[in-house]
Order: structure tokens, then C-alpha cells, then sequence
């Protein structure tokens, strides 16, 4: 019986969360995913470049974000610059949009028949929660994107060159080495969901300090350019507090390097700096 109750509360519990979920935050963040991504893909390369930079041969060695572009471009042109961009977009437009799915109805179900806001840790726990569901989706995504855009031309061995696409990488990993090999960075990246939450709690905050400064009800829609800055600032706070957790990830995935977990990879960085 107990059991039985249990598995009922559970249902219960699942059904009303669902009941508050908005398809229009599904169907927004996908499409702010994928467009915002594709126009931001050939930096995204370079991150993930950089994050990696360890010294090896046969890594190419840029100075800076511009020659690392003006590289790529001459080595094979936009091509180049595009190289992993399809998990990239897959992996993007799912996760914010079961971000935002998540999120959402797990904001509502909390806020459900009280009369007071979240408090900011509350906000922080919401995001940190879909981050976590969101992640548990798409990391084998991530891992795909991360092996398909450190695969470099000009290299003398031409068997460091071994994926033709998203399917094949996906296909590739499995088989040599499991659901282990697309779960890669998973742990780092379970940080990393931080960084959706802080900038969701940064985000709301901003907006209710703002709207109350100019006296405005604290749920006011704000104007496109009031939004953007917005966004903006609660952007860089988060990338600000967790960048490190990006670059501990990158390099887990990597197929060039072997690190034996989190902790070999913060030792090994931090020893070469």
C-alpha cells in the first residue's frame, strides 16, 4: 500500500508540473537556440580550441581570436568555420528548449497557490534542476560537437581525421567506447548547469530591480532594448562565474587526450599554466 501511495504521489506530482507547462517557452527556445547559435558557431569553435590548448603537435597554434579565424579560413574556408555546427545547432535548440520547458513549469508548480515570488534561491534551484534534466538529454551531443570540431587539417596523420558527421561521430563513440564515451564532461557539465541558473536568477532579479526603479509592477513586459541589456548583463555574470567548468569539459571530451577524470584535468591545466 505504502508503495502504491508513494508511486501516486509521484504521478501526482509529475502530472502537475506538466499542467503548467508552456509550449511557447519550448517552440522560443528552440528557435532562439539554433539561430543564435548558428550565427555564433565559428566563435564557439574557437573556445573550444583555445580551452584545449595544451601544447600538442598536432594542434595548430594561433596567437589570438583573429588568426585562429583567418586559420581556419584559409585551411578550408567556411566549411571550416562551420566544422561540428550540426550537433551544435541539435544540441543547442533542444537544450534551450527543455530548458525553458523545464524551467518553466517547475517555476509554476513551485509558485503554484502562493501569493509571494521565489526567493532568489529558489530561482536558482528551479534552473539548477531543469539544467540537470536538460544535460541527462543532450550530452552525447555535446560530446559529438567537441570531437567534430577538434579535428584538424593539415595534420600528418590522416587518421586523426576519423568523423564524417554528427551520425557517424555518434555511432563511432558508442561503439569503441560506450554510453561511458557520450557521457563524457558529463560531471563538469552538471556544474555547468550553474551557469543557466545563475543567469535565470540574475535575470529575474534584474528585471524585478528594474521595474521597480522606474516604478513599474514587478511582472511588467520589458522593451526589446530594456530586454537585451538585461539578457546581456546576466549573460556575462554567468559566463564570468563559470567559464573554468567549460574548459574542464572541453578537454574530457577531446579524442587526442586521455585525462582519468575532473580532478586529473584541473591538476593537469592548472600545472601548465
Amino acid at each position: 500500500m505504502t508503495g502504491q501511495g508513494q508511486s501516486g504521489s509521484g504521478s501526482s506530482v509529475w502530472s502537475t508540473i506538466f499542467r503548467h507547462v508552456r509550449y511557447e517557452n519550448l517552440v522560443a527556445g528552440v528557435s532562439g537556440g539554433v539561430l543564435s547559435n548558428l550565427a555564433l558557431h565559428p566563435l564557439d569553435l574557437v573556445k573550444i580550441r583555445f580551452a584545449v590548448s595544451d601544447g600538442l603537435e598536432l594542434r595548430p597554434k594561433y596567437k589570438g581570436i583573429v588568426h585562429c579565424l583567418t586559420t581556419i579560413w584559409k585551411l578550408d574556408g567556411l566549411r571550416g568555420l562551420y566544422q561540428g555546427v550540426t550537433p551544435n545547432v541539435w544540441g543547442a535548440g533542444l537544450s534551450w528548449g527543455l530548458y525553458f520547458f523545464f524551467y518553466n513549469a517547475i517555476k509554476s508548480y513551485k509558485t503554484e497557490g502562493r501569493a509571494d515570488r521565489l526567493e532568489a534561491t529558489e530561482y536558482l534551484v528551479s534552473a539548477a534542476e531543469a539544467g540537470a534534466m536538460t544535460l541527462c538529454i543532450t550530452n552525447p551531443l555535446w560530446v559529438t560537437k567537441t570531437r567534430l570540431m577538434l579535428q584538424y587539417n593539415g595534420v600528418v596523420n590522416s587518421s586523426q581525421r576519423q568523423y564524417k558527421g554528427m551520425f557517424d561521430t555518434l555511432l563511432k563513440i558508442y561503439k569503441y567506447e560506450g554510453v561511458r564515451g557520450l557521457y563524457k564532461g558529463f560531471i563538469p557539465g552538471l556544474f555547468g548547469t550553474s551557469h543557466g541558473a545563475l543567469q535565470f536568477m540574475a535575470y529575474e532579479l534584474l528585471k524585478l530591480k528594474y521595474n521597480q526603479h522606474i516604478n513599474r509592477l514587478p511582472e511588467a513586459q520589458l522593451s526589446t532594448v530594456e530586454y537585451i541589456s538585461v539578457a546581456a548583463l546576466s549573460k556575462i555574470f554567468a559566463v564570468a562565474a563559470t567559464y573554468p567548468y567549460q574548459v574542464v569539459r572541453a578537454r574530457l571530451q577531446d579524442q587526442h587526450m586521455f585525462y582519468k577524470g575532473v580532478l586529473d584535468v584541473i591538476t593537469k591545466t592548472w600545472r601548465d599554466i
